[in-house]
């Protein structure tokens, strides 16, 4: 767990990390090198969960590369079963990270919602709705196995 007192916010006990796969941990269906490892140093701490819709229809190969198995969102609607995931969680205990216009509703419903800038494009919706916005994969992780970060920027 990682818990956090930020100030004018309150304290955030973080258990779970939600990640989209496409143009988040992937793009164009590859995992980005490095994604792997920086996701691994994080589960002493959080349990981490995929979210994929498998745009490219090669997921299978990348739950082997993380050693995980992605929870897949079937078409339509996309936004709304996400939003739900994270609610079956407890969303108060979610860290959740997207770029997509289907990323949105899980975005606003975690406790914390972090928008990544994506080769892939990054929705407008999904920059709306975010707690915050990290230049890329890497530094959102970062800002997790570093959470004073977080409270830096949230404080108010």
């Amino acid at each position: 767990m990682i818990e956090l007192t930020i100030p004018g916010r309150g304290i955030l006990q973080l258990q779970h990390l939600v990640l989209d796969v496409n143009g988040t941990l992937a793009v164009d269906g590859a995992l980005l090198d490095g994604v792997a490892r920086r996701i691994s140093s994080l589960r002493d701490r959080l349990e981490v969960h995929l979210l994929t819709a498998d745009t490219h229809g090669r997921q299978a190969e990348i739950d082997r590369q993380l050693n995980r198995q992605a929870v897949r969102i079937q078409p339509g609607n996309e936004a709304a079963q996400k939003a739900a995931y994270v609610r079956s969680l407890g969303a108060e205990t979610v860290a959740a990270v997207g770029q997509g216009a289907n990323d949105a509703g899980m975005l606003k419903a975690a406790g914390l919602g972090i928008c990544i800038f994506s080769p892939e494009g990054t929705a407008a919706a999904a920059l709306q709705t975010a707690d915050l916005v990290a230049p890329d994969i890497f530094s959102a992780l970062d800002l997790l196995d570093k959470p004073l970060r977080i409270v830096a920027s949230l404080r108010t």
